[in-house]
């Protein structure tokens, strides 16, 4: 296996959890809904935007939180959730990269 293939198939390991993350459309709601409101949400706005209660709203937070795609921006005594979505997006496109860079000179890339 040569030393790019390595390289790719590493990339694509390390950006499996921030897909998986993805994958969930509760979680793709409240980045939507979060990119929608750039000065941050709390846990009580987030809720009564979605068919969820405060407490699955929080885990989707947390599993975001943990992912880099969140973070929470203490005001006052709540947590307000805002958008850090670039790093996640910075190593995903870089995989893309990657790959196609390693696909190069096969027939469906150009």
């Amino acid at each position: 296996m040569s030393q790019q293939t390595e390289h790719v198939l590493q990339q694509f390991k390390d950006c499996i959890p921030l897909l998986e993350v993805l994958t969930d459309v509760n979680r793709q709601a409240i980045i939507i809904l979060l990119a929608q409101n750039k000065s941050g949400l709390n846990v009580n706005t987030i809720a009564g935007h979605m068919n969820l209660s405060r407490p699955a709203v929080s885990h989707h937070l947390k599993v975001l939180k943990q992912s880099g795609y969140i973070k929470a921006e203490k005001k006052g005594v709540e947590n307000y959730y805002v958008l850090t979505i670039r790093k996640p997006l910075d190593q995903l496109k870089s995989l893309i990269a990657s790959v196609e860079d390693a696909c190069k000179g096969s027939h469906d890339l150009p």
